[in-house]
């Protein structure tokens, strides 16, 4: 072979490797490009989802507090007695005119409850979800037009 004709076939191999290089770059570019707009958008799925949770979970309900009740407890001799603070989570704001409307029977239907309760039913946390348990059914079942959602209790003393 000649030396021209060599020079032509390293030449046009040169030429061919330098295009398939320079393929494979902007190939390379273009799938970094693409990568990153793929994470982007998942970021933003992801924000979106979040914000879909938080907007999902239940707004608390309004709160009526209650006075503050002292009892005694269904303990032998009767030397232990509570004093209890609790608010009312409502299911709507039309419920706190019928609590003030009812707060005689409410106050009652809780006082016939609290005093017949040993200590020792009251002193772990289970026996005080209990309780809440029955007072919110009992309330309930006063009321007419809403419910009770829960009870906090904010102040829970036995001495």
């Amino acid at each position: 072979m000649s030396k021209k004709v060599l020079i032509i076939v390293i030449g046009a191999v040169v030429l061919m490797m330098a295009m398939m290089g320079g393929g494979f770059l902007l190939l390379w570019q273009k799938m970094v490009v693409t990568i990153a707009q793929v994470q982007d958008q998942n970021g933003a799925e992801q924000k979106v989802e979040e914000e879909k949770k938080v907007a999902a979970e239940p707004a608390m309900g309004p709160i009526y507090k209650m006075e503050t009740m002292i009892v005694n407890l269904a303990d032998q001799g009767g030397k232990r007695y509570l004093r209890i603070t609790m608010e009312l989570e409502l299911s709507s704001p039309e419920v706190i005119e019928e609590i003030d409307r009812r707060l005689p029977q409410l106050r009652d239907a809780i006082l016939m409850i609290l005093p017949s309760k040993p200590y020792a039913d009251i002193s772990t946390t289970p026996g005080k979800v209990s309780l809440r348990d029955e007072l919110i059914a009992k309330i309930n079942s006063v009321l007419k037009k809403g419910t009770v959602a829960t009870i906090y209790f904010t102040e829970f003393v036995v001495q």
